[in-house]
């Protein structure tokens, strides 16, 4: 099966409003394995891998997010697939 993988920052206002847990939840509606924290600097960040058609929806979702945050960049960037499926989680803030 291919694999695609991403690593994207999003920024706006996506803390304190729910992104992490939709995220997480519509990465596993999607089969995407990865994770996602929030940053220091108030953006959250997040990794996700798995089939590329999947992948390209969840970076679509991530670019609004859920209703209550003000999605005002994504910043994405290809990176190779590690092949492991633990499933999506929440990261430690960093």
């Amino acid at each position: 099966m291919e694999r695609s993988a991403v690593h994207l920052v999003v920024v706006g206002r996506v803390q304190g409003v729910g992104f992490r847990a939709r995220a997480i939840a519509e990465a596993t509606r999607l089969g995407l394995s990865g994770w996602v924290r929030n940053r220091m600097d108030g953006t959250v960040e997040a990794r996700a891998e798995g089939a590329p058609r999947a992948v390209e929806a969840f970076v679509a979702w991530c670019r609004r997010g859920p209703p209550a945050a003000e999605v005002q960049d994504v910043e994405i960037s290809a990176v190779p697939p590690t092949g492991l499926d633990r499933g999506f989680q929440v990261g430690t803030t960093g």
